[in-house]
């Protein structure tokens, strides 16, 4: 129990954007209580105490040692002010706390304390904060265990979103669910829950409603991606995401995307689709090229044209420029054309 110098003193201030309630608090420095014969000394000027300019807290009451440094053990203890709630920022203007420091023997004069032309102090409620993929995982858990619901193919869609949550800042425990109900024709879905131990969501406990919503994998890029660069293992991720809405050809798995080439910008986030990537040309339409004869016991090259553009491993026609035959062949490699024997036969009885 703090010891209250001042009965019945009763303080209050607005934070920013609500008014929060006084609390009594202990008395002043004992550097302003001087006999007679010390106020002449110049030594007090140089014991001002001094206004902070910011603080972050996690508890809900606000101490004049919070607010004021160089205060004596006993005055620093003196609570002033109610804290914002959880994970909020609030204000106190300097002047009030100048008034609240006065009127609970704090201080003797405004002149006690140097406010270094601070106008107001900002509070910060330390809290931790309860994310959505916490919500979703705790009503998952309840659902197997409770219902034997295996849900992990699906998302929660959470009706109005996800509420802000936030809990003591020391507590590490997951969210439980402690009340839930399930309709598994609809999916719907209705949930109570907390963190154990915390005080605050004892007092108010979260409450969702919503439903489950079927999803499938997606290959989604982590960053943006500029037309015609090839992406790698490293920019793009796999994901589950909503089925509804996402329509044909969404690439799923990794080797559909990795080593290929954006053909458009693609942005981060967004599910990729087959026709957003190709495999990379490495022998273009028109380009000259090496052709290689391949036969049992043989291997000829010569120059070439390709007829079209080609990844490796795409069958592309390029023509032979002595005889002026064209062939069929495989990009095997950049400017290089494989043509085997049996494609030559073929190609000489057609002729």
């Amino acid at each position: 129990m703090l010891m209250i110098r001042s009965s019945g003193l009763l303080v209050s201030l607005l934070f920013a954007g609500s008014a929060l309630a006084a609390q009594p608090h202990q008395a002043a420095s004992v550097a302003t209580a001087v006999l007679p014969a010390e106020k002449a000394h110049p030594a007090p000027a140089l014991r001002r105490m001094q206004l902070r300019n910011e603080l972050t807290l996690s508890r809900d009451l606000v101490t004049f040692g919070d607010l004021i440094a160089g205060l004596s053990p006993q005055d620093a203890a003196m609570p002033a002010f109610r804290a914002p709630a959880l994970g909020e920022t609030g204000t106190i203007q300097a002047a009030r706390i100048i008034e609240a420091a006065k009127n609970g023997g704090v201080i003797r004069e405004a002149s006690d304390i140097d406010s270094q032309g601070i106008a107001q102090v900002v509070v910060t409620r330390a809290a931790r904060r309860v994310m959505a993929s916490d919500v979703e995982a705790a009503v998952k858990t309840g659902l197997l265990e409770r219902f034997g619901v295996d849900s992990r193919i699906f998302a929660l869609a959470v009706d109005g979103g996800t509420p802000s949550i936030a809990v003591e800042p020391e507590l590490t425990g997951a969210m439980t669910v402690v009340d839930l109900s399930y309709d598994a024709r609809s999916r719907r879905l209705q949930a109570l829950l907390t963190v154990p131990g915390s005080a605050a969501l004892r007092l108010k406990p979260v409450r969702i409603s919503g439903h489950l919503v079927e999803t499938t994998e997606v290959v989604v890029p982590l960053r943006a991606i500029a037309r015609g660069e090839t992406l790698t293992a490293a920019d793009v991720i796999v994901e589950r995401r909503p089925r509804e809405g996402q329509g044909g050809e969404l690439i799923a798995e990794m080797k559909g995307a990795v080593d290929k080439v954006a053909r458009r910008a693609l942005m981060a986030g967004m599910p990729l689709r087959n026709g957003d990537v190709q495999r990379e040309e490495i022998v273009g339409r028109g380009d000259l090229v090496t052709i290689v004869y391949e036969a049992p016991g043989l291997l000829l090259t010569m120059r070439g044209r390709a007829g079209e553009a080609g990844a490796k491993g795409d069958v592309v026609s390029v023509t032979n420029p002595q005889s002026k035959r064209v062939l069929q062949g495989t990009v095997s490699g950049p400017g290089r054309i494989t043509v085997k024997s049996a494609g030559i036969g073929r190609v000489a009885n057609a002729q």
